[in-house]
């Protein structure tokens, strides 16, 4: 008689990043080649469970071959599913959170599944913790295109963003040149500056503008002034989505219902804004990248990472080992607890050598 396979429960959670698939496919390998284990896959993060007929797919050889170099996620996604603080939309429209956290915990083991592996960002991490500490056998895999989780040294998807973003301000560049204008390109990042400084640094921008360090609107008009002579010139500038200026706010908008989220996006055009104010004399045009960073094929270096990510996951759920994140430490992949995983987030030093060597550069931050 065969001896009754183990399952473990692979989810997707807030927003999509490319290497999701990778990842997904390594932990279905790997679980394939264990012989003891089977792979499912829960459709929207948590919702495949919580939802009213449940939507959980078998992770096979067929579902999964290839897929490593697609972006996106063949199991969905979504950031309104948190099983913490539930969105329930009431009659009149508003939203009311619930925790139905006790009650996901009871599906999940009544479906028989052994193990889960939640594959997500800060939010998802801490929902993972929560999670795990009522009892649920979880593994963490760190995802986000902002890297700006401290327990590991990078995150998949930053990587494919930064060379996303880094195209597309080569092309700015010569529209810059050409028309001797100032060009501001927008980039994702959220309140961290990972990706803006990145790409300042590849595309040899004149000013990069992050969230870690308040800019000062009159410096960089001087700097853009000083690269005008006699009206020729151009100034390619870099900002990233949470950028503020001294006595500033962000600039964010209400986030759907259901989202925890504020949406950010929109600082381009207030930089512009507030250049034109200050005296700038250039032509100024703005381009915001938006959700292309995060779609599309993952660079080798993120299609790696992600498989390794997947591959050592399932080790640690085959060895019982709960609770843990998996990590790229020091070049190794590693995990770290959950508790440590969430405990701060990872954001850019003002006073690292990768914000030195930029303004070696002479790179402006505008502080």
């Amino acid at each position: 008689m065969e001896e009754q396979k183990k399952k473990v429960l692979v989810l997707t959670g807030g927003g999509d990043c490319p290497g999701l698939n990778a990842v997904i496919r390594g932990i279905a390998k790997r679980a394939r080649k264990e012989k003891t284990w089977e792979a499912y896959g829960s459709i929207e993060a948590f919702n495949g469970v919580l939802n009213e007929p449940q939507q959980i797919i078998k992770l096979t050889q067929r579902k999964t071959a290839g897929i490593h170099v697609k972006g996106g996620t063949i199991l969905k996604t979504t950031n309104k599913a948190n099983p913490l603080k539930f969105p329930e939309i009431q009659k009149d429209g508003s939203v009311k959170e619930i925790d139905r956290s006790n009650e996901l915990v009871t599906k999940i083991k009544k479906l028989g599944f052994d193990a889960v592996i939640n594959i997500g960002g800060d939010g998802s991490q801490k929902i993972s913790k929560v999670l795990f500490d009522q009892g649920l056998n979880i593994i963490g895999v760190p995802k986000t295109i902002d890297n700006d989780l401290s327990a590991t040294d990078m995150t998949f998807g930053f990587q494919t963003a930064v060379q996303i973003a880094t195209d597309s301000f080569d092309k700015l560049v010569t529209t810059a040149e050409s028309h001797h204008r100032v060009m501001i390109m927008e980039v994702m990042g959220r309140d961290a500056g990972w990706i803006a400084i990145h790409t300042a640094i590849a595309g040899g921008a004149e000013i990069c503008i992050i969230p870690e360090i308040p800019y000062d609107i009159e410096k960089l008009v001087k700097r853009i002034d000083a690269r005008y002579k006699l009206g020729k010139g151009f100034v390619n500038i870099v900002i990233a989505e949470g950028a503020k200026a001294k006595d500033g706010t962000i600039v964010s908008r209400s986030g759907e219902k259901g989202s925890e989220h504020v949406r950010l996006g929109g600082v381009a055009f207030q930089l512009s804004q507030q250049l034109k104010d200050a005296g700038c004399k250039a032509e100024i045009r703005e381009t915001v990248l938006g959700h292309i960073q995060r779609g599309g094929t993952p660079t080798a270096f993120d299609r790696v990472l992600a498989t390794l990510f997947g591959v050592k996951a399932m080790e640690l759920v085959i060895h019982g080992e709960f609770g843990k994140m998996v990590a790229l430490k020091n070049n190794n992949i590693s995990y770290v607890s959950l508790e440590e995983a969430t405990r701060e987030s990872n954001f850019v030093n003002k006073d690292s050598f990768l914000v030195k060597a930029a303004k070696g550069l002479g790179i402006s931050f505008g502080d």
